[in-house]
């Protein structure tokens, strides 16, 4: 073992290498025990068995590679036809990774016969399934057992996240899953698997002395008792927090709970009986406090990063814990019938409600509290089954018809490339998709890189606007920017002019007017006039301040706030954000969280829905104005404004007012609490979403909605939510924070970036279901970029 150790050492110590081992010729199986699917299944006949570094620190991944014998896979092209293109959409068809966990319960044997096989869970599968990789008869015992070593010791470095050196043989032991028996690949053999407590037989020949000690060594440790099962450590729960004093108890009930569990993937009960209850603690303070019989499970403020999520179906309530240090967990409370989750959901949404909005629930209406908890439950859109259905047809169809391929960021260019990082102390923050001229303006401090769309979906450099400064020649950094007058301005915000906006002539790359809006009021915000006005020439637009929302003329004299077209209110409405559908019907938004909707300006609201009291961060509407796409930090809602009974059935809540008893129901889109802590737990960072946006298109339908939070992009099929469907989200992981993100202009097929110092343009297919595997492994850095990826480009 000794040896065997030295040798690891020498691998991990070599970080230039992005490979730290491997076993070069073997065949991967996919084994399904339980399965009625088929018991084996070969996916690659000749492959390779690699072990990598990620971009992350104690993060690897095992790689198996097809390997292709010369004009074979030429050849394969050519007889799959339509069916090869459509696999070559798959972006594992010649490559499988699995990030390197304790939960794949990764393992070796060697046969009779001398014939070594790995083996680890298929976490995505059935219960029971297995990726097999049985390596070529070629492959010497010392090979296999020190890739077996370097794989436990990369579990134990993203385990424990200290390096390998520091581990002792203990350490090491919970990663030994020889106990559990691996069954053979073959279809025609039997299921029954081959124990593995026998040591192995010898080799037909071993050559070196590291061959020996490691072949003895793998005697010895299969000799040893078996290892059961309970050995793999559970995620824990984290002690309690102390208990405040309560003031009021809100709700208090009875139910089952559960911890979800990382290394396998799914909640596990903690304690059959235990008591949920929500209390006032403080002004606007709440808690929440499970205790058992004999012990408190955790206590923690009602916060909206809690993340509460009810389901009905399942008598279930699921939530985020976050402990001192940062750390998340989800946990699960399962109540006896309904009546008892609709309790405890009262007493929840009434104390997170008015933490939110310092207000009391009481205060409002019976409608408008209906509202908020719709909000928080799993629910299905009505009337969107079959529209639903029609367009998952339709997008199947049309991935079959793409042909595009994901292009990674990291991707080398033989002389085109340029600096990964540049040091002017800025980094990317804006992003601004152009309509008319297929071109993109990202701004990084006081400059702006323009990129041109290519034909086959990339990315190309086109130019760098070097200065944004005042016509009086003040340089500043623009906090807004968007596209005007087909595409050939740009409007840009100042902060330290809040009553001003600023005209880019984008020919020339200079500001050439300096609009003063009013002396008194200033500018919040600013959307189009209509959804896809910067197609034409039209050239008023909106604007919002904290309190009042109005029409921008840059053709008047003086102040270009047109006066008959402002709507101001004495209240403080705290204003933040506003989007026009394609009639010019507008939403506007605020930091309470109410949504009014308008047909006109200089109006009342047609609709008023209430705050769920998180503030709106973004605002997007579909082009026919049947949905309404607000962004809040940890969620974001989607709202159907197609009204279905009464006397306005088949208007839109721009055109008439919804019924008091009939506010629409609000589909609360976020992350699983799952998913959330596993990302909090890879990340460190809480979510915080960007501004959700549709695709677009004048000819085209919205079925995709797209948004980012840290380095992770996720996008949703808009027919999956509709239809209620739980894993109707995938994501993309990258290696910095996603600055801002957005749909290429007539597609949802294609997805612009820009992060801290790159930009680029992806295949929405190449986006995976968030699994362990998806939430944790980072894309390799190459650290050079194309000069079309880099903003500050020189020109």
């Amino acid at each position: 073992m000794f040896m065997l150790r030295n040798v690891t050492k020498y691998l991990f110590g070599d970080n230039s290498k992005e490979s730290i081992v491997e076993i070069p010729q073997g065949q991967l199986y996919l084994v399904r025990p339980l399965s009625p699917k088929g018991y084996s299944e070969l996916i690659f006949k000749d492959a390779a068995a690699t072990i990598r570094r990620t971009g992350q620190d104690y993060q690897y991944q095992l790689v198996i590679q097809r390997a292709y014998e010369e004009g074979e896979e030429e050849l394969l092209a050519e007889e799959d036809g339509e069916d090869g293109a459509a696999e070559a959409l798959s972006a594992d068809k010649d490559e499988k990774t699995f990030l390197l966990d304790q939960g794949l319960h990764f393992r070796s044997e060697i046969r009779e016969g001398g014939e070594a096989v790995f083996a680890w869970r298929d976490l995505s599968g059935d219960p029971g399934d297995l990726y097999e990789f049985v390596c070529d008869r070629s492959v010497q015992a010392g090979e296999v057992a020190t890739f077996e070593m370097v794989a436990i010791k990369c579990q134990y470095e993203r385990k424990f996240r200290r390096p390998q050196e520091s581990a002792t043989e203990r350490d090491l032991q919970q990663f030994n899953f020889t106990d559990q028996t691996i069954p053979s690949a073959s279809a025609v053999s039997s299921p029954a698997a081959k124990a593995v407590d026998s040591p192995p037989p010898k080799p037909k020949a071993v050559e070196d002395s590291i061959a020996k000690q490691t072949k003895k060594d793998m005697s010895s440790r299969s000799s040893r008792p078996r290892a059961s099962d309970k050995e793999v450590i559970p995620t824990k729960a984290p002690p309690s927090a102390s208990i405040p004093t309560a003031s009021e108890v809100l709700t208090q009930e009875r139910a089952e709970l559960h911890l979800f569990d990382f290394p396998s993937g799914s909640f596990m009960l903690q304690d059959p009986s235990v008591t949920a209850t929500v209390s006032e603690i403080g002004k606007w303070q709440y808690w929440l406090q499970i205790s058992g019989h004999d012990k408190e499970w955790l206590g923690q403020p009602v916060i909206a990063d809690i993340n509460p999520v009810f389901n009905f179906e399942y008598l279930s309530f699921i939530f985020n814990h976050y402990t001192e240090d940062g750390s998340a967990y989800s946990w699960l409370l399962r109540f006896k019938d309904q009546e008892t989750e609709e309790r405890f959901q009262e007493g929840l949404m009434r104390a997170l409600w008015e933490q939110l909005n310092e207000m009391k629930w009481t205060k409002t209406t019976d409608d408008d509290r209906q509202y908020v908890l719709d909000a928080f439950q799993d629910l299905t859109m009505e009337d969107a089954e079959d529209e639903a259905k029609e367009g998952e047809e339709e997008e199947e169809v049309e991935e079959l018809e793409d042909t595009q391929r994901a292009e990674d960021y990291d991707t080398d260019e033989s002389g085109d490339d340029v600096v990964a990082k540049p040091e002017d102390g800025d980094i990317n923050s804006q992003l601004a998709v152009g309509y008319k001229h297929d071109r993109s303006f990202v701004v990084r401090g006081s400059k702006i890189g323009v990129f041109k769309h290519t034909p086959n979906n990339n990315l190309e450099f086109s130019t760098n606007i070097s200065k944004v400064e005042t016509p009086g020649g003040k340089l500043f950094s623009p906090k807004k920017v968007m596209l005007h007058a087909e595409d050939t301005d740009m409007i840009l915000q100042n902060e330290n002019n809040p009553n001003s906006l600023y005209r880019m002539d984008l020919e020339y790359g200079k500001v050439v007017d300096d609009w003063k809006v009013h002396d008194d009021i200033t500018v919040k915000n600013f959307a189009p006039e209509k959804k896809y006005a910067q197609m034409t020439g039209e050239q008023t637009f909106l604007g919002l301040s904290h309190n009042a929302l109005y029409r921008i003329d840059p053709r008047l004299s003086g102040n270009k706030i047109v006066d008959s077209d402002l709507k101001q209110y004495t209240s403080k409405n705290a204003f933040s954000t506003a989007a026009t559908t394609e009639k010019g019907y507008i939403a506007v938004a605020s930091e309470k969280g109410d949504i009014r909707m308008f047909d006109k300006l200089g109006l009342r609201a047609k609709t008023s829905l209430p705050a769920l009291g998180d503030p709106i961060i973004g605002l997007d509407v579909a082009a026919d104005g049947r949905w309404v796409l607000a962004t809040c930090r940890t969620y974001i809602l989607l709202i159907d404004a197609m009204q279905k009974d009464g006397k306005n059935e088949g208007k839109l809540g721009f055109e008439k007012a919804f019924a008091k008893d009939s506010k629409p129901q609000p589909r609360r889109l976020t992350l699983k609490p799952s998913h959330v802590a596993q990302f909090q737990y890879e990340t460190k960072a809480p979510l915080s979403f960007t501004p959700a946006r549709f695709n677009t298109g004048v000819d085209d339908k919205e079925t995709s909605i797209i948004t980012a939070t840290g380095p992770f992009i996720v996008t949703w099929n808009m027919q999956k939510v509709l239809a209620g469907k739980a894993d109707a989200y995938t994501i993309k992981r990258y290696e910095e924070e996603v600055k801002a993100d957005d749909f290429k202009y007539g597609s949802d097929k294609n997805v612009i970036v820009a992060l801290p110092n790159e930009v680029n343009m992806v295949a929405k297919q190449s986006f995976k279901k968030p699994t362990r595997e998806s939430i944790a492994a980072t894309p390799r850095a190459s650290g050079r970029l194309r000069r079309g990826e880099v903003v500050n480009s020189p020109y």
